[in-house]
C-alpha cells in the first residue's frame, strides 16, 4: 500500500511537471506564430495605410489600431479618443489621424477590408490568450517549483524543467550541468574542436547573468546554476510548498554580485539557510498557536451551545408539565361536575 501511495504521488508529480513542458513550449510556438502573423497584417494594411507603420512600432497595437481604423478615409475627429486608448497618447492619436487624411496608400474593397479585420482580430485574440497562458504556467510554477521561479524567474525554470524532462529529473542533475543545459551543440562542438566550452545555457535568459560584467559572467553562472539545484532539490523533496528558501537564494545571488562589483563579503549558505530554517519552525509554531486557539474557541462555543440547548429543553420540559397539570386540573372539574350533575 506505502510503495502504491508512492507511485501515485510520483504519477502526479509527473503530470505536473507535464503540464509546464507543454505550456512552455506553446508559449514558445505562440511567440512565433503571433509574429508572423502580426508582420503578415503589417504588410497586407500597409497596401492601404503605409504611414501607420512608422508611427505604431508594437505589432499587437498595430493590429489593434488597424480594427479601429478599418477605412482611412473615414478617419476623424470621432476616432482620437478610441485612438488615444490603445495608443496611450494622444499626439500620437491625432498624428494617426492627420497621417490617414493625407495618406498615399491605395484604397480597398469593402471585401479586402473585411478579410484584414478578421485576420487582425485573429492576431489579437491570439496575443490575449497567450497572456492568459502565461498567467497559468506561473500559477503552475508557484504550484510546482516555486523556489526555482522565486530565484531565477518563471519562464527560465519552466524552460530548465522541460530541458530535463520534469523537475526530479533537473533535482538530480549536478549544478555542472544545469549550467550547460541548453548549450549541448556548443559542448560537444567544443570538445570535438578541443575549444573553450560554453559558459552558460539555458540560465543566460536569467537578469543576474546580463547584470554581471564580461569577466564575472562564468563566475555568477557557476553560482547562479549552484544555486539553482538547491532551489529544484527543495521544491523536488520538500514536504510543504514555500517560496523562502528561493528568495533568500536570490539574495545570495544579488550579494554575490555586489562581491564581484564593490568587494563587500557576502553571507555563508549555512548561515542563510539555518536562518530561512528558524523564520519557517517560527511561522510553524504561529500557525499551530493560532489553530490551537481556534479549536478552544470552537470548543468554548460548543460548551456554550450544548449549555443554551439544555436550558432550552428545561424550558420546554417545564413548559409541557405546566400544559400537562393544566390539563389534567381541566379533567378533574370536569369529572367532578359530571359527578355532581
Amino acid at each position: 500500500a506505502h510503495s502504491y501511495s508512492r507511485a501515485k504521488v510520483k504519477f502526479n508529480v509527473n503530470r505536473v511537471d507535464n503540464m509546464v513542458i507543454q505550456a512552455i513550449f506553446l508559449l514558445d510556438t505562440l511567440d512565433k506564430d503571433i509574429n508572423s502573423f502580426a508582420m503578415r497584417v503589417r504588410e497586407w494594411y500597409s497596401w492601404h495605410f503605409p504611414e501607420l507603420v512608422k508611427i505604431v512600432n508594437d505589432n499587437y497595437l498595430y493590429a489593434r489600431v488597424s480594427k479601429i481604423i478599418e477605412d482611412k478615409s473615414k478617419l476623424s475627429e470621432e476616432h482620437i479618443p478610441m485612438l488615444t486608448e490603445v495608443v496611450g497618447d494622444e499626439d500620437k492619436a491625432r498624428e494617426v489621424v492627420e497621417a490617414g487624411k493625407a495618406s498615399m496608400g491605395q484604397d480597398l474593397s469593402p471585401i479586402d477590408l473585411i478579410n484584414v479585420q478578421t485576420f487582425a482580430q485573429k492576431v489579437m485574440d491570439l496575443a490575449d490568450y497567450r497572456k492568459k497562458l502565461y498567467d497559468y504556467l506561473v500559477a503552475k510554477m508557484g504550484d510546482i517549483a516555486p523556489n526555482l521561479a522565486a530565484l531565477i524567474g518563471d519562464m527560465v525554470g519552466a524552460r530548465l524543467i522541460s530541458h530535463a524532462g520534469s523537475l526530479t529529473n533537473l533535482a538530480k542533475c549536478p549544478s555542472s550541468t544545469l549550467q550547460i543545459l541548453g548549450a549541448e551543440k556548443a559542448l560537444f562542438r567544443a570538445l570535438k574542436t578541443r575549444g573553450n566550452t560554453p559558459k552558460y545555457g539555458l540560465i543566460f535568459h536569467s537578469s543576474f547573468i546580463g547584470r554581471a560584467s564580461a569577466k564575472n559572467k562564468g563566475r555568477i553562472a557557476r553560482y547562479l546554476a549552484n544555486k539553482c539545484s538547491i532551489a529544484s532539490r527543495i521544491d523536488c523533496f520538500a514536504d510543504g510548498s514555500t517560496t523562502a528558501f528561493g528568495e533568500k537564494l536570490r539574495e545570495q545571488v544579488e550579494e554575490r554580485l555586489d562581491f564581484y562589483d564593490k568587494g563587500v563579503a557576502p553571507r555563508k549558505n549555512v548561515d542563510v539557510m539555518k536562518e530561512v530554517i528558524k523564520n519557517l519552525e517560527k511561522k510553524d509554531e504561529a500557525m499551530t498557536d493560532a489553530s490551537e486557539e481556534k479549536k478552544e474557541k470552537k470548543e468554548k462555543r460548543k460548551i456554550e451551545e450544548n449549555l443554551d440547548n439544555e436550558k432550552s429543553e428545561k424550558k420546554k420540559k417545564k413548559k409541557s408539565k405546566a400544559t400537562d397539570d393544566s390539563q389534567t386540573k381541566k379533567k378533574k372539574k370536569k369529572t367532578k361536575t359530571e359527578d355532581d350533575e
